[in-house]
């Protein structure tokens, strides 16, 4: 993980957290000790904390996960445990992912389902500033990802859909109820066929970490491997897109495929086909794309409005029919 740190004098001594605290000291190094934590930013489904560790050795820093939320919390011991295996599976490969520090997936020794893990350097960039020159390294990453090799033992879940066509709200104040009418038709048939690949399935810049200049920027991690799944490496690239044009508009996200493309990544043969994996992320964010908005504005996109994510949302809806239906 990396920074993004707001010091508001977080503490694990506080009520509720010394359990945890207990466990971290128990997974620490000989004459360890935590000397400073902080919350980091950005998060959405969990708590985020950087752990400031000295010892004989020096300093170092570790990142606590932890699901505190009702729902997450119910779902930890699933979310946590394929964090956890698939964080093993990274360390022998090139994948700038953190290194496994330990986990308790159902809180038998911590306050809260958590997860420790080595803090990665560099940081979220979600600026409209160098977001054009950041594009290109998420898609030669994202190719990386997709080629990562694995055992029929090794291969994570099959990809879970995030909308549905029942589920799906378009926005209150739409003027054309027409265009979800179509664009929800699309995802009412069969998925396509695929060839599957190692899917992240949350990459998007609110998941990778930079270092470098806007002129040379570098990734330096890709975090939050919770959702990690088996399936069509679409799915991924839909999902940084549908991302990329809430974050700096529609453009952006129409041209991160082609950019993948270009980086050598393969897509689905046919843009019907394509289509169908783009909406199916797209419609998920529906209708006004408010549960990623309140983490971005966190890191400094206050501009990002639920009204300028609904007027994004749509045009991008727009012109993913126009362009592949």
């Amino acid at each position: 993980m990396g920074e993004g740190a707001e010091g508001i004098g977080v503490d694990l001594d506080s009520q509720g957290w010394s359990a945890t605290r207990s466990w971290v000291e128990k997974e620490l190094f000989a004459a360890e000790r935590v000397e400073e934590v902080e919350r980091l930013r950005g998060g959405w489904t969990s708590e985020m904390r950087r752990l400031d560790v000295h010892g004989p050795d020096g300093r170092r820093s570790l990142v606590l996960r932890s699901f505190v939320k009702p729902f997450f919390v119910r779902h930890a011991e699933g979310l946590l445990t394929r964090e956890a295996t698939i964080l093993r599976l990274l360390g022998d490969t090139d994948v700038p992912a953190a290194t496994l520090v330990a986990v308790d997936a159902t809180a038998r020794y911590c306050d809260h389902p958590s997860l420790l893990m080595s803090h990665l350097p560099g940081t979220v960039r979600l600026d409209d500033q160098g977001a054009d020159g950041r594009a290109e390294p998420l898609a030669r990453q994202l190719v990386r990802i997709h080629r990562l090799p694995v055992t029929a033992r090794q291969r994570p879940r099959a990809y879970q859909p995030w909308a549905s066509p029942e589920r799906v709200t378009p926005p209150t104040a739409t003027e054309r109820p027409e265009l979800w009418r179509r664009a929800v038709d699309v995802i009412r048939r069969e998925p396509p066929d695929y060839q599957g690949c190692f899917l992240h399935r949350d990459f998007h810049p609110g998941n990778v970490l930079f270092t470098g200049t806007n002129d040379d920027p570098r990734v330096s991690g890709v975090v939050d491997w919770v959702e990690t799944s088996w399936g069509p490496a679409d799915l991924d690239v839909a999902h940084c897109s549908t991302a990329l044009a809430l974050l700096h508009g529609v453009p952006a996200g129409m041209r991160f495929a082609d950019r993948y493309v270009a980086a050598g990544g393969t897509l689905a043969e046919g843009g019907t086909t394509h289509l169908y994996w783009r909406l199916l992320d797209a419609l998920g964010f529906a209708p006004d794309a408010e549960k990623v908005a309140l983490p971005w504005r966190q890191l400094g996109r206050v501009d990002l409005t639920a009204t300028v994510l609904t007027h994004r949302l749509e045009e991008y809806v727009e012109a993913l029919l126009s362009r592949y239906a």
